[in-house]
This record gives C-alpha cells, sequence and structure tokens, in this order.
C-alpha cells in the first residue's frame, strides 16, 4: 500500500551555516503529528526517475502553528539540495510520514548521552527542545561534532542552554574526519565505563555512529540499548 501523501508549502529558507539551510513547511491539508527524533520523506520532481525520495529530521518539535522544520545541507552537485535550494515562500511540495523509532525512551533516564556528527544533530536537537520546553529535560550531556568551525550546527543555542541549565552538558568537536576523535571516546568512557547507567543516542554517517556503538559495546552495553539512526 502506497504511503499517505499530502501537499507541504514551504514557509521560509534560512541559512544556518555556509552549507546548510533550515527549511519550514507547511502541511496543506491536515497537521502531522510526530515524535522528536522521527523523518519525513519529501518527493522531489528531480532525478532520472522522479520523484526523487529524501528523507529529513525534524528541528522543531510540534508546534501549535503545525509547521515543521527541516535542515538539509548542499551536496556539491547533489539533485535534493539543489532543487530545495531553489525554492522560495508558496512554493508547494509532497511529503509522507512521519517514520522512524529513533526517539526518546518512554522510561525515564539517570543520564542521557547524545552524540550527533554535522547534520545528525537535527533530531538531537527536536529532542532536547521538546525536553526543555516541557521543563522535564534530564541530566543531559550532549557531544556535538562538525567538519569545520564555521558548520557547527546550534553552537551558539546549546552554549546559551548549557548556562543556563545546570543538568545540560554540551561538549563541541570539530573534525573534519568521521573518526570520533580521542576526546569524545574518553568523555564517553568516563560516562559510561564507571557503572552509571546512561542512555546512549548516536546520530551521524555509519562511519562515525557504527564504531561508537561497538565502543558501548565494549563498555558491557547491550546492541539494543545503544539507539542509532544513521544517514547514507
Amino acid at each position: 500500500m502506497a504511503e499517505p501523501t499530502q501537499l507541504a508549502e514551504i514557509v521560509s529558507l534560512t541559512a544556518l551555516t555556509p552549507h546548510t539551510t533550515e527549511l519550514v513547511l507547511r502541511p496543506v491539508e491536515s497537521p502531522l503529528p510526530f515524535t522528536p527524533g522521527q523523518w519525513i520523506s519529501l518527493q522531489l520532481p528531480v532525478g532520472d526517475h522522479p520523484p526523487l525520495n529524501r528523507a529529513y529530521s525534524l528541528a522543531e518539535p510540534p508546534a501549535p502553528s503545525g509547521h515543521l522544520t527541516l535542515v538539509f545541507d548542499h551536496v556539491p552537485g547533489g539533485k535534493g539540495s539543489g532543487y530545495l535550494s531553489t525554492l522560495k515562500p508558496g512554493d508547494r511540495i509532497p511529503l509522507t510520514g512521519p517514520y522512524g523509532h529513533f526517539v526518546l525512551p518512554e522510561a525515564k533516564t539517570q543520564h542521557l548521552l547524545l552524540i550527533g556528527r554535522y547534520s545528525g544533530l537535527v533530531p538531537l536537537r527536536c529532542m532536547i527542545r521538546s525536553l526543555a520546553k516541557q521543563d522535564t529535560l534530564p541530566s543531559t550531556t550532549l557531544i556535538a561534532h562538525a567538519p569545520t568551525p564555521s558548520e557547527q550546527l546550534y553552537h551558539e543555542e546549546f552554549t546559551a542552554l548549557a548556562a543556563s541549565q545546570s543538568n545540560f552538558r554540551y561538549l563541541p568537536f570539530v573534525s573534519e574526519s568521521a573518526d570520533a576523535p580521542v576526546g569524545t571516546v574518553e568523555v564517553i568512557k568516563q560516562l559510561a565505563g564507571n557503572g552509571r547507567r546512561v542512555t546512549p543516542m548516536i546520530a551521524g554517517i555509519k562511519a562515525f555512529a557504527r564504531p561508537l556503538r561497538s565502543l558501548f559495546m565494549d563498555l558491557g552495553f547491550d546492541r539494543r540499548e545503544v539507539k542509532l539512526e544513521t544517514y547514507d
């Protein structure tokens, strides 16, 4: 059975960094309920066999306006990001969703350990904003990786949150390599290797996320305890 499709109208496009853009959509037919951490699929009229389906995580928790906020990175020669870059407010594109099981656990956690690389921070940011808005943010550490200083997504926002919330710790790292730097490994061992129970959630490309999952498993975690969201 085909997934239900509806049109969404472009509300705004805003550059976040030199190579990422925030895209805000308004579903035309009916509101689209979702859980922070989930994603939707846009059906783009490009490619060799259109539509070209592209998945994007939601960056903002559900809002009364019904708006959906996505972030896309500009891939050199990318057909999807190239098309999205040409859109303007009022244009319409089809979407389906929401999808995905990369969501916060229902049970309360002693410590939430969120690790994201580049656009992998988008679903994590959605979770953090949802928890902070409801004043239910548990003890949380966010480890954020960016390829360059200018591509640090939401850096000012996370810095401000860490300054205002004593239970939120923000640790930014910058590295062009997909491998997690030594600093990240040491933080993980410090938090998760001393018997303290943490809930790990990792988002990013496979070369970044899978070795970190293996690290948690080496520290005694079951594979199912380490939530993973990959984008390639």
